[in-house]
């Protein structure tokens, strides 16, 4: 305490000197006493800021890559299944497929190991414990030169004859598939490359151009100056421009009325009650656009160019074996179906019809009315039952003895 007021009555009495002053200072020792008790009481032990500990922890903003297209609340929970279900059998059915398309239907480890995107699974893993998590599927051997390679297992050979025998069997749907294809895109015609990249899309077989050839009265393949191959429609059949949407209102006219909606904007003083307002909307929806007609020729942002466009996806989805499609397909198509960049919005406008699972940035659009209640598909292809079968062993470490 005797130094507090030593201190407090120095600074009270204390007189500082005018710069350059030649006053010398009556009191040089209180003047050093002070200069040593600032210096030796430092602050600096004092806590300025908050610890981070403390701090409270901003959400950090989600990403299109991780935001989910859908709120929590107005999820489905089957259809976002089915997108985990692809997740937990990409690599087993993107092998199959590229396996598939080998000369002797084998690869080398090693190369495998670098074909990550092609054979869908994670960079950086190994190859060989993706491999190991379906021996019913997959085998591995020592060949001659000491490499690894491997190949499909005896009971998976056997297993692909049924999916042959299902390709061949279903080869006229399949032909009509791409016909109709080819009668909705805009100048009637499609590079092959871009069907045979969607080919699983539509269970078109991996052959399919050799298989065209036997229909000439349908396509003719022509070869541009750069190489690109060219399907195009030979004639126009009117029994396949009916759309599955025109089918389904000669069944249920009600039903396909609120296939959807194209609201009508009006003033709120109006006060319409909701029957009204459906009334109101219905005369803006109907007619619909036909998706087998010229929808290239339309004003891009007249309402009758959003019914074509929402029709065609619609039709587009129709012809999928699980009526459900990714972005990545829909872009593929984008030129042929006269499609724009607000494809994902205007899809987000029609909830009775569509349904968008996933994230912004890698979303799937189902078709509600193809699912049942449970989320099982109503009408199940033929190469959809072999292709569940196959997931089903795909998952077993040995098989099951009857």
């Amino acid at each position: 305490m005797a130094f507090r007021r030593l201190f407090s009555t120095a600074t009270k009495n204390k007189q500082l000197p005018l710069k350059n002053s030649a006053v010398a200072n009556p009191n040089p020792s209180l003047c050093s006493i002070s200069t040593f008790i600032t210096r030796s009481y430092s602050t600096s032990f004092l806590i300025t800021k908050t610890p981070k500990s403390q701090k409270k922890k901003r959400k950090k903003e989600e990403s299109a890559r991780t935001k989910h297209v859908q709120h929590e609340s107005e999820r489905i929970p089957h259809f976002e299944k089915i997108l985990n279900r692809d997740s937990h059998f990409r690599f087993v059915t993107k092998t199959k497929d590229y396996l598939l398309k080998q000369p002797q239907q084998v690869l080398r480890l090693d190369d495998a190991g670098k074909l990550y995107r092609e054979l869908g699974f994670p960079r950086g893993r190994k190859v060989l414990k993706f491999i190991q998590r379906h021996p019913l599927i997959f085998q591995t051997y020592r060949h001659s030169n000491d490499k690894i390679w491997f190949g499909f297992t005896d009971f998976m050979e056997t297993f692909l004859e049924e999916e042959k025998m299902i390709m061949d069997e279903m080869e006229h749907d399949r032909i009509n598939t791409v016909r109709k294809l080819l009668m909705m895109s805009a100048n009637k015609r499609i590079p092959l490359s871009k069907i045979y990249h969607c080919r699983s899309l539509f269970g078109i077989p991996e052959d399919f151009r050799d298989r065209l050839r036997k229909y000439p009265e349908y396509f003719n393949t022509i070869v541009e100056e750069d190489g690109k191959r060219i399907l195009e429609l030979v004639n126009w059949d009117p029994k396949l421009a009916i759309s599955s949407l025109e089918q389904q209102f000669m069944v249920d006219e009600n039903r396909a009325k609120k296939a959807f909606q194209f609201k009508i904007k009006h003033a709120k003083s109006l006060n319409l009650d909701e029957q009204d307002e459906r009334k109101l909307n219905l005369l803006n929806t109907l007619p619909l656009v036909s998706p087998y007609s010229d929808g290239a020729s339309l004003d891009l942002w007249t309402l009758e160019a959003e019914k074509y466009r929402v029709g065609v996806l619609h039709e587009f989805l129709s012809l999928t074996l699980e009526k459900r499609a990714s972005i990545h397909h829909i872009v593929e198509f984008k030129e042929e179906l006269s499609l724009t960049k607000h494809t994902y919005a205007m899809l987000l406008k029609q909830p009775r019809s569509f349904y968008l699972a996933g994230t912004e940035m890698n979303w799937v659009v189902f078709l509600k009315d193809a699912y049942g209640e449970d989320g099982v598909l109503i009408h199940k292809d033929p190469q959809v039952l072999f292709n569940e079968k196959f997931c089903e062993f795909a998952d077993k470490q040995e098989l099951e003895i009857e």
